[in-house]
């Protein structure tokens, strides 16, 4: 199996499976001297974590992270930083129930990549999904936690902006509410119907579908490049590569269609301090594939979980006709836990295109 590596100047290798003893990821290309601990780590893992609320799976995971390579703590002042060597980083499985899947191992769940997997390499892990389940995004989480640092005076925040139908009032949008509840939602009055409207979902042993918006604030002018390294290519495809997203839109995305072009173009004036100023943001951070300065914009859109407790209409590996339940701990919204995924691979994206950069531009 190839492609478990993302990146070009910071590369991200991830490895394991959900019900193996561990899973991990390798950082390579983080520039030397960088202050880092497990515990800056641990931060964005601490997010991402399951059975935090009933809303997610009640797999019981503490994701404790271990750096085993690529740090040394300097004898000058006790400061552990980066060494610019490969940063190796492990999280072990502790709560693995695959009893849960023994009674699917032969069957392929609609809407999952059993069938997928199975046809193209003739073998597959059923237990949570193996390679393909979320529980390798704590891999990137961890790795995005280090992206951080490679970018400096960046902010990076993710919400939750649609649950099913329901979607945010831009009006109540609050950065600081996306801390006071457990969805990350920004609006303090539509986290309230949603946890009333997962809690329905949840009860039907069903699961349901959600966007979630990630914004770069910070982000200097001139990252990416014109034709096969366009920053906005590159978000799409991180963001993609995120397990359950089906679609990906940046700045005013898919509603850029319904505008006009008087409407659409973001613009300029020149500021007090000597600097353009955009009057709208329309183009979402991004033209012509490099930053402009303003605020980096990217939505995606995370399908309802296929594990459910509905039967389901499906096929075996002997291609024979049957039907499917799914048992065992499943999010009735796999998006609520996207969240700090989006962030990291948002991280990810720029601190490779910001290396990329300074490589070119000095």
């Amino acid at each position: 199996m190839s492609f478990n590596t993302y990146g070009h100047l910071f590369r991200v290798t991830t490895f394991g499976e959900s019900h193996g003893p561990a899973i991990g990821c390798v950082v390579d290309g983080c520039p030397p001297r960088i202050p880092l601990t497990s515990a800056d780590i641990q931060a964005d893992l601490d997010r991402r974590r399951p059975g935090q609320s009933r809303f997610t799976t009640q797999r019981r995971e503490p994701d404790q992270v271990r750096i085993l390579s690529g740090t040394y703590v300097d004898p000058a002042d006790g400061i552990e930083r980066t060494t610019g060597t490969p940063i190796a980083l492990l999280i072990e499985n502790v709560d693995q129930r695959s009893k849960d899947y023994s009674e699917i191992a032969a069957k392929y769940r609609p809407g999952h990549a059993d069938f997928t997997y199975d046809a193209k390499y003739g073998i597959r892990d059923p237990r949570g999904g193996g390679r393909s389940s979320a529980r390798e995004t704590a891999c990137r989480v961890a790795a995005g936690a280090i992206a951080r640092k490679v970018v400096p005076g960046i902010t990076i925040r993710g919400a939750l902006v649609q649950v099913g139908p329901h979607a945010v009032d831009r009006g109540r949008w609050d950065w600081e509410e996306t801390a006071n509840n457990p969805l990350f939602c920004p609006d303090a009055e539509a986290a309230q119907l949603w946890e009333s409207y997962l809690d329905g979902i949840r009860e039907a042993g069903s699961s349901i579908g959600a966007i979630v918006e990630v914004v770069a604030e910070g982000v200097p002018v001139g990252l990416g490049a014109p034709l096969y390294g366009k920053l906005d290519a590159d978000l799409a495809s991180a963001m993609m590569g995120i397990n359950a997203v089906k679609g990906v839109e940046i700045g005013a995305g898919f509603a850029a269609a319904a505008l006009t072009g008087e409407n659409n173009a973001d613009e300029m004036r020149m500021g007090r301090d000597g600097a353009p100023q955009f009057l709208s943001n329309n183009a979402g951070g991004i033209l012509g594939g490099i930053s402009t300065g303003q605020p980096v914009v990217v939505r995606f859109a995370v399908k309802p979980t296929s594990s459910i407790l509905t039967p389901r209409r499906t096929i075996d590996r002997a291609g024979q006709d049957t039907e499917i339940l799914t048992k065992g701990r499943h999010d009735p919204c796999v998006g609520i836990r996207a969240v700090p995924v989006g962030e990291a691979m948002m991280a990810a994206v720029l601190a490779d295109h910001f290396l990329r950069h300074k490589g070119q531009i000095g």
